[in-house]
């Protein structure tokens, strides 16, 4: 806290609860090892502990402190799957990947809960369960997908119908949802300086405050540059995610740079456990707004909003409380006592990048939104890569790293972000979901269908497999004197709609408006809300949208 402002200055809940850490070397010499990991989130964490476990030298270059980015300062939530839909991935890969997939997501959640069993983690208390609940109207999809779950890819998955929900998340806002028993959340920092220990214990040796400055990726010793001192390794291992801008630019391009932010509440007593029975991880939402778990028995911690800069965290501390409000109006005007950030990496395919770039160069990315277990998995996988030569991590080919646009991809997709968090509030405000969901229209989705069809390119699906070592991925990622190995037999994934090409401009699909009816409806209204009623959320919206910051009551 400072002064008489009651909101912690950007710091978050979890610096008041977290195990002491031990104070980590710089790099001052210069170093030989098998494996250079190239920063200390959970990936690269997970990725050095897996391999010193086998026996090989590794060391960490943290450019920080080990998990100061996202990767403490998440909501905790370790959940099976990953952040594209089910659906999409079977469609991409076909049912039998996708299960392979699916089983992967599995054994990441499970890699956490055993390393905190066998490690005796202090302060990481996980609870179980996870509910992803259906907002405003019913979702018939939840019950297919928990079935298809349960009967082809043996997860442990339950369709709970509207009243079980609210038997449990006392809203008004609640329909049916999905729940996964076996996810749970955690203490996220505490989780990470918890593996750095255990990293450290295997044999590891992490270096903070270290950024690595430059990478020669070519010949058998490739050459890592630090300001004070200098790395060789046969290995590199590149875990720092949108981080690695400078040192590798095409990858960092590969990520939209997305911040969101979380709150915690002042104490909120009895009437907190009257309206939350259920005390595992809630999502309402697929997007960035509305996920949260109950912290010090009548307190919650809730994230939402999204920005592709960083702000000002305090200057959402309003509008998370909003959102509080109006998923629990008996809850009252509540308090918030700390708001913070973290900047996460997303694909635009919305899947882990996870793969050999280059000869003996390798990337674990790509984990946003979706990332305790998917970082788990990544780490485990390019440890079994490197060491034993398993090819486990090729069933992500599919999903190669792709360019997300520059400025003109994050401005599509902020604007996407404005125009659902605008469509959220007239469902709650109206209680039309159906209807504004699927008829109104506004004028800034004109904006958004413009910003994204100059756009079409940053937001299209990966087309080319992230292959060990091929020719083109060699020449995507190439530096001056970079020799490339010859390429992989596997034949590529049949192309999808577009396809990117680095260094070529890239012409927009063209859109053809479709012809609307004159009226729609048997009744003759044409679903619409008033022009006055469509005028004035969005002059809501429009009063801060230009920080990213959507009024709120």
């Amino acid at each position: 806290m400072q002064g008489d402002d009651p909101i912690s200055d950007g710091a978050s809940w979890y610096a008041e609860a977290t195990v002491p850490a031990p104070e980590r070397p710089r790099l001052t010499f210069d170093l030989d090892v098998d494996v250079c990991v190239i920063g200390g989130g959970l990936a690269g964490l997970t990725a050095a502990r897996e391999i010193a476990r086998r026996g090989w030298s590794v060391a960490v270059l943290e450019a920080q402190t080990v998990a100061c980015g996202a990767s403490g300062r998440n909501l905790g939530f370790v959940l099976p799957g990953y952040l594209e839909s089910l659906a999409r991935i079977i469609e991409r890969v076909g049912r039998e990947q996708a299960k392979e997939l699916w089983a992967l997501s599995e054994r990441g959640l499970d890699y956490v809960r055993e390393t905190i069993r066998e490690t005796n983690m202090p302060g990481v208390e996980p609870v179980n369960g996870w509910l992803s609940v259906a907002k405003f109207h019913e979702n018939p999809g939840l019950s297919e997908e928990a079935k298809l779950l349960r009967e082809e890819f043996g997860a442990q998955a339950e369709a709970w119908s509207a009243e079980q929900v609210r038997e449990q998340l006392k809203s008004p806002l609640y329909q049916n949802a999905i729940h996964f028993p076996r996810a749970f959340h955690i203490h996220p920092m505490n989780y990470a300086r918890g593996l750095a220990v255990a990293a450290e214990q295997a044999g590891a040796r992490i270096f903070e405050h270290t950024p690595a400055l430059s990478l020669d990726p070519a010949g058998i010793r490739k050459r890592v540059v630090t300001p004070s001192g200098r790395m060789r390794a046969a290995r590199i291992v590149l875990a720092g995610n949108t981080g690695l801008g400078a040192l590798m630019p095409r990858l960092a391009d590969s990520l939209l740079p997305i911040t969101t932010y979380v709150a915690t509440t002042a104490p909120l007593g009895e009437k907190l456990n009257q309206a939350m029975l259920y005390k595992g991880g809630v999502s309402d939402s697929v997007f960035s707004d509305s996920h949260y778990r109950m912290i010090d028995g009548d307190r919650l911690m809730w994230a939402g909003g999204m920005t592709m800069w960083a702000a000002d965290p305090k200057r959402y501390a309003r509008r998370l409380a909003a959102d509080i409000r109006r998923a629990y109006p008996q809850l009252g005007r509540v308090t918030v006592d700390h708001v913070w950030s973290g900047t996460l990496g997303r694909a635009v395919h919305k899947m882990p990048q996870i793969g050999e770039m280059m000869r003996g160069v390798w990337v674990a990315s790509g984990f946003g939104g979706h990332g305790f277990n998917t970082t788990a998995m990544a780490g485990d996988l390019i440890a079994r890569g490197i060491v034993e030569g398993d090819k486990t991590w090729r069933l992500f080919s599919p999903y190669d790293l792709v360019w997300a646009g520059g400025a003109g991809g994050r401005a599509a997709a902020q604007a996407l972000h404005w125009t659902r968090r605008i469509r959220e509030r007239l469902n709650a405000q109206f209680g039309r979901p159906a209807d504004l969901r699927e008829e109104l229209t506004f004028p800034a989705d004109a904006v958004v269908s413009k910003m994204a069809n100059k756009t079409a390119g940053a937001l299209a699906v990966a087309e080319n497999p992230l292959r060990a070592a091929s020719d083109q991925t060699a020449s995507q990622f190439s530096v001056p004197e970079l020799t490339a190995a010859p390429a992989n037999q596997a034949s590529d994934p049949p192309a999808a709609r577009d396809t990117i090409v680095p260094g070529r401009r890239q012409k927009p699909a063209r859109h053809h408006k479709p012809v609307a009816s004159k009226n729609p409806n048997p009744d003759g209204n044409d679903g619409r809300k008033s022009k006055a009623e469509s005028k004035m959320a969005l002059e809501e919206d429009a009063t801060s949208a230009a920080d990213g910051l959507p009024a709120d009551n």
